[in-house]
C-alpha cells in the first residue's frame, strides 16, 4: 500500500514542477525536461564568447543597466564607411535627410503610441537595411537616446555587414531556445546603439519568426530602449514581414527612387494592409533632384544624398 501511495505522490509532483515550467514560459521536450534554460543557454553563450546568464522570467522587462553589467556584451565593431552617411561628416546632404526622417518620427509619436518600427521594401535591392541602420545613427546622436536594431531578415541577413559586428549568437539562437537576451544583444562603441545580429544559419526561418518567441523577445527588451528598429526581409517576395509587423508599433516601407516599379509598390502596401504604416522613406535621391537643393545653395549641404523621406 505505501508503494502505491508513494508512486501517486511521485506522478503528483512531476505533474506539479511541469505545470510551474509551462507557467514560466519554458517549451517541454518530449520527455517532460525542458527544451530551454540557463544550462542551453550557458552553452550556446559559451560557443559564441558569451558567459552564461540567467535567462529572463517570464514577464520581466530587460533593463538596460543590465547590458552595461554584462562586458562581454561590448564588442570592437567595424562598420563599413561606405554606408555610414554620418562618416563622411556631420553637415552632408544624406546626414540631415536621417536627422528629418528621425524628426518626424518623434512627431508621429507625439499623437500615437510608436517605439517598435518595421522598416521594409517591397523587393530586394532597395536599400532598408541602409535607412535602418543610418536612422539608428542618427537617433543616438541625441543626448542619452537608446536604440536597439534587430535583424529579422534571417533569409539574406547584411545588418552585421553594414555594422561590422559578429553574427551569432542572434536572434535564430534565441528562437530556437538556445540562448537568451543578454546573450544576443551586442553593444558597439556607440555605447548606446545595440543591435540583435540575425544569428546561426537556418532552414526554416517563417517557421522561427512565427512560433511566438519573437513576440516574447520584443516585449522583454522594448523597454530598456527609446526606439526598437526591426531591418525585416522584403515583404512581397516572403511573408516575414507582414507577420513581424503584427508585432510592431507601425512600419517604414522603403522605395528606391527610380527603380522600383509603381505596382510592386501598390502590391507591397497590399501585404501590408491592416498594419500601422508610419511612412515612406524615398531612398537614393540625390539632391539636386530636390527643388529646395539649389534654392538654398551649398550651404546647406547639397553634395548628393543617400536617401531622403
Amino acid at each position: 500500500m505505501s508503494r502505491i501511495h508513494d508512486a501517486l505522490k511521485k506522478a503528483e509532483l512531476e505533474r506539479a514542477a511541469a505545470q510551474a515550467l509551462e507557467v514560466g514560459g519554458l517549451p517541454l521536450a518530449p520527455n517532460g525536461a525542458a527544451s530551454s534554460g540557463v544550462s542551453q543557454a550557458g552553452v550556446a553563450a559559451n560557443n559564441g564568447g558569451v558567459r552564461p546568464t540567467r535567462a529572463a522570467a517570464a514577464g520581466d522587462s530587460l533593463r538596460f543597466e543590465d547590458l552595461r553589467l554584462r562586458r562581454q556584451a561590448h564588442s570592437d565593431w567595424h562598420p563599413d564607411p561606405k554606408t555610414d552617411v554620418f562618416d563622411s561628416g556631420s553637415g552632408s546632404y544624406g546626414a540631415e535627410q536621417f536627422r528629418t526622417l528621425r524628426s518626424r518620427l518623434y512627431q508621429l509619436r507625439s499623437s500615437q503610441p510608436l517605439r517598435t518600427i518595421l522598416i521594409t521594401s517591397s523587393a530586394a535591392g532597395e536599400g532598408k537595411t541602409f535607412v535602418t541602420s543610418n536612422l539608428a545613427r542618427a537617433i543616438v546622436r541625441q543626448l542619452d537616446r537608446r536604440v536597439l536594431i534587430v535583424d529579422c531578415d534571417l533569409r539574406c541577413p547584411r545588418l552585421h555587414v553594414v555594422l561590422g559586428a559578429p553574427r551569432a549568437p542572434g536572434l535564430t539562437d534565441y528562437l530556437r531556445g538556445r540562448a537568451d537576451e543578454l546573450a544576443i544583444i551586442r553593444q558597439g562603441q556607440e555605447g548606446n546603439l545595440c543591435v540583435i545580429p540575425s544569428g546561426s544559419h537556418v532552414s526554416d526561418p517563417s517557421e522561427l519568426l512565427s512560433n511566438g518567441r519573437l513576440k516574447t523577445l520584443l516585449d522583454r527588451v522594448a523597454p530598456a530602449f527609446d526606439w526598437v528598429l526591426i531591418d525585416s526581409p522584403p515583404c512581397v517576395p516572403v511573408a516575414d514581414a507582414s507577420v513581424i509587423a503584427n508585432w510592431c508599433d507601425g512600419v517604414l516601407l522603403v522605395v528606391r527612387a527610380g527603380a522600383t516599379p509603381s505596382a510592386v509598390v501598390v502590391r507591397a502596401r497590399q501585404e501590408l494592409q491592416g498594419r500601422s504604416i508610419a511612412g515612406v522613406v524615398l531612398n537614393a535621391v540625390k539632391g539636386d533632384a530636390l527643388a529646395y537643393g539649389s534654392y538654398y545653395g551649398s550651404g546647406y549641404g547639397g553634395d548628393g544624398a543617400q536617401a531622403s523621406s
